[in-house]
């Protein structure tokens, strides 16, 4: 059986080369025991390739069980998975069998399997290793062959760096990987899946198939589908029932995307940045240091000016504006002589004896420190200096207790 018949078959519609492999990957697979584990987005069609890995091995014949592992609830999962005895917790009234013993000889889909407890993934676990397993409140062993095809939209190897998801669970699931493409990287596809599932509402609601105009289809492949298939399936549906023209233009095409800037936007944070909690203060301290290099910046360009027109160049009144605002950020302004210094080493610094004769002279440019630590390390010190070591005074400066001021000169080893 070749990868058209497959398509055929399960009704997959696409020519992505990508597309092609995960299906050609699950009819190789298929002929074995191995578990497999699906990785895609949601809504890209991660449910079809168990089924086509079921159909193709020799249990095709045993159960094919599909469970969403993510729609139950943490304390049933594991009755679910793996069966009760009578009285095994309340409302347990009678033995129950669970999905492992029922679809003995056959196939398990676990979808969503990131979303399983850590003590169920711990059953799981023995069940790939070995095939056994314990009801819920029972001591007595069971067997069972079943072979685990399972799926998830989720970042595993980041999942397990978090402690969500063991790792030896993980390399025995996947085994062998199939990764489903989204719907934005299949190009053409998008356009044959338009058109299928048009036909197929047409035909349901009884009405013309729909039709896009040339910047439609292209407006159709532009956009980034972050629902994928099943996001493309609700707005043809939608498209076909509410719009009585069937030639579809862009702009009624684009009444019905979300806008794409929504999906696209940089953010600030991702996820994994929000839980490390940035705090305000970090973002203030990186604020204050961009706008001090800001600072720097302007003081060399106005030197610079300064320096190639010279003083007299300039009146009297805004060589007093220019003399008072140089010298409170660190640079000397004289009559017919100035020498251009920043807080830090210079890049160049500039000195005039006349409005004509300069001398420039590299030297090395030392970047302020983004160090947190460091910049809390130098405060207390100036602190401490400003009020001769007296350290009460010098925590009233800070804004801080006494007591935060003494645990941080002993943490960071401050000497007096």
């Amino acid at each position: 059986m070749d990868i058209q018949s497959i398509k055929q078959r399960f009704e997959i519609i696409g020519n992505s080369p990508l597309l092609d492999r995960a299906i050609d990957t699950a009819m190789q697979v298929a002929p074995t025991d191995i578990s497999v584990l699906i990785n895609g987005e949601s809504g890209v069609g991660k449910e079809t390739f168990p089924k086509i890995i079921h159909q193709l091995s020799s249990r095709k014949h045993g159960a094919y069980i599909a469970v969403n592992c993510g729609a139950i609830p943490e304390g049933t999962i594991d009755s679910e998975l793996f069966g009760h005895e009578k009285g095994s917790f309340t409302g347990a009234h009678e033995s129950r069998k669970g999905y492992f013993e029922v679809a003995d000889g056959g196939t398990i889909f676990l979808d969503e399997v990131a979303e399983l407890p850590l003590s169920t993934q711990v059953r799981l676990l023995r069940v790939l290793e070995s095939g056994e397993f314990m009801k819920v409140g029972s001591s007595k062993v069971h067997k069972t062959d079943v072979r685990i095809v399972a799926a998830t939209n989720v970042d595993m190897p980041n999942a397990i760096s978090e402690g969500k998801f063991r790792q030896d669970l993980y390399y025995r699931l996947s085994t062998v990987p199939i990764y489903v493409p989204p719907l934005k990287d299949r190009g053409e596809d998008i356009l044959l899946l338009f058109r299928k599932f048009a036909a197929d509402f047409a035909e349901k609601y009884r009405m013309p198939v729909l039709r896009l105009t040339d910047e439609a289809r292209q407006g159709l492949k532009n956009y980034c589908w972050p629902g994928n298939v099943r996001q493309l399936k609700n707005i043809t549906e939608q498209i076909s029932i509410i719009e009585k023209d069937r030639n579809i233009s862009l702009e009624i095409l684009q009444k019905y995307l979300p806008e794409e800037s929504k999906h696209e936007l940089p953010v600030l944070y991702s996820k994994e940045q929000k839980r490390q909690e940035i705090s305000d203060r970090d973002l203030l301290y990186k604020f204050l240091f961009e706008m001090k290099k800001d600072m720097n910046d302007m003081k060399r360009v106005i030197a610079d000016i300064i320096a190639d027109k010279g003083m007299s160049s300039i009146n009297k009144k805004d060589r007093e504006i220019l003399k008072k605002q140089y010298e409170e950020i660190h640079v000397e302004v004289e009559d017919d002589n100035i020498t251009y210094k920043t807080t830090e080493k210079p890049q160049v610094e500039i000195t005039s004896n006349n409005d004509h004769e300069f001398s420039y002279q590299e030297s090395e440019v030392v970047e302020e420190s983004l160090s947190l630590q460091k910049n809390e390390v130098d405060m207390i010190i100036k602190a401490l200096e400003r009020h001769n070591g007296k350290r009460k005074a010098a925590a009233n400066d800070l804004e801080i207790s006494e007591r935060t001021l003494y645990r941080k000169i002993k943490e960071h080893g401050i000497k007096l």
